[in-house]
């Protein structure tokens, strides 16, 4: 189960750095909001869901 977790956190990490990089270049960029919007949301969700899946797991162990 420490596995899971361990791994869930991982690319929680991994999302976090890609947003953290990835969303203020977007909004920098003319005309990148428009094409990239979708794919934020997307990924924004996601993230989110891997924060709600990690705490609800987390809690199950001792």
């Amino acid at each position: 189960m420490e596995l899971v977790i361990q791994l869930l956190v991982f690319l929680l990490i991994v999302l976090s750095t890609i947003l953290v990089v990835g969303i203020p270049v977007t909004l920098a960029s003319p005309g990148q909001w428009e094409e990239s919007k979708n794919s934020i949301y997307i990924s924004a969700g996601l993230w989110s869901g891997l924060v709600i899946i990690t705490g609800v797991i987390s809690s199950f162990t001792v």
